[in-house]
């Protein structure tokens, strides 16, 4: 879901970058509307950028979504969009990591959530 990343401090802060096509929208969701990308793959694209900062520090290679808490869905984004992921870590304590995460087409919020994580021993 995410294309590349291009900012990243340590294992606090991370920026992911995603190209919205019309391969990843509904369309005729919405009838006489344009084309939507679903919100639950904006989520994802949280989830991946968050993946990538997680498992810089660690030896394991299994993450795990397990809570996605105070999402907001403001608007949709649409073929020909650019979504910045802005992800901070909150906490991380052994295993878990919890992360607040906005994604953004220009300067304009149009998602957020917390989101946490497993990391697994596998």
């Amino acid at each position: 879901m995410i294309d590349r990343v291009i900012d990243m401090r340590g294992d606090e802060h991370a920026v992911g970058i995603k190209n919205v096509t019309s391969d990843e929208v509904f369309l005729g969701r919405f009838p006489n509307k344009t084309p939507i990308m679903p919100g639950a793959l904006t989520i994802e694209g949280m989830a991946q950028t968050i993946a990538v900062l997680g498992l810089r520090n660690v030896r394991s290679r299994s993450l795990f979504l397990v809570t996605i808490d105070k999402a907001k869905f403001r608007e949709p984004a649409v073929p020909g969009d650019t979504l910045e992921y802005h992800v901070d870590k909150i906490l991380r304590r052994s295993n878990i990591g919890r992360y607040r995460a906005e994604a953004k087409v220009g300067r304009k919020l149009i998602t957020e959530a917390e989101v946490g994580l497993y990391v697994g021993s596998q």
